[in-house]
């Protein structure tokens, strides 16, 4: 796993550097948190697990405006309906990313990030269109029971 996530810290770097941005060691290892951790975190959790992983405080403040650059760097995404973040699962990808859709299992609170086609996207955006709103954020969360969970509840 330790290979795995210097791969895509590597990779993290080299799409911070095409825009000509720089993944800071703070922002690295706030990444690093973020890949580290099998569940969505809130800001507060990713101060408490980086001071317990790298031995340093760091302000919540400070958490809030690295994971802003994460995600304008579309390295990390944010859950709007649990202000939680993760991980982007195409990180290390070389391929044109679709729009993210994210399952979020009430019950034990993994999520999954699977990509909407383009049409399905640009058919909703009609729709939406026609009602006279306009769509600015195209994110969709939905919530449900994950496999796992279904399974052990039967």
């Amino acid at each position: 796993m330790m290979a795995d996530i210097e791969k895509i810290i590597e990779k993290s770097q080299k799409t911070c550097a095409s825009t000509g941005n720089k993944l800071t060691n703070k922002r690295k290892k706030v990444l690093m948190v973020l890949l580290n951790s099998n569940l969505p975190l809130s800001a507060y959790d990713i101060v408490e697990r980086y001071k317990d992983q790298f031995k340093e405080s760091l302000p919540v403040m400070s958490v809030y405006r690295m994971l802003d650059f994460l995600i304008k760097e579309k390295l990390v995404h944010k859950l709007e309906t649990a202000s939680q973040y993760i991980s982007c699962s195409h990180i290390a990808c070389n391929h044109q990313h679709e729009m993210p859709q994210f399952l979020i299992c009430d019950r034990c609170g993994s999520v999954k990030e699977v990509g909407i086609k383009k049409a399905i996207i640009e058919e909703l955006e009609h729709s939406i269109r026609n009602t006279g709103f306009l769509l600015t954020h195209k994110q969709l969360e939905l919530h449900g029971i994950c496999k796992r969970c279904k399974i052990q509840s039967i």
